[in-house]
């Protein structure tokens, strides 16, 4: 399990629902976490799999890490991976890609 900033976030970001698999379709799950792109995000609940992208932590007021999206981009470009085309090695699907 990832550890986040506060005991509330990271509750919010593990948080399970019985009834509704997808936090996106939960009513009471307010926030997602991008393990990728280490990204935190708001839920707009529209039906959809919106968010609302976050720098500080709701509950405690931390600053969020920054963003890896263009890192990753850049990596896997740098690799010749192309991501809307070529299959994405498993070690960048999730924060594998980080540590390597």
């Amino acid at each position: 399990m990832t550890e986040h900033c506060c005991e509330a976030m990271t509750s919010q970001v593990n948080r399970h629902c019985d009834l509704h698999p997808d936090p996106f379709g939960c009513p009471d799950a307010l926030v997602v976490f991008s393990q990728r792109f280490q990204e935190y995000g708001l839920i707009i609940h529209d039906g959809g799999t919106a968010t609302s992208g976050i720098l500080f932590c709701p509950w405690c007021g931390a600053r969020l890490p920054e963003s890896q999206r263009d890192r990753w981009f850049d990596e896997l470009e740098a690799r010749g991976i192309d991501p809307s085309q070529d299959d994405i090695p498993a070690k960048y699907l999730d924060a594998g890609w980080l540590r390597s």
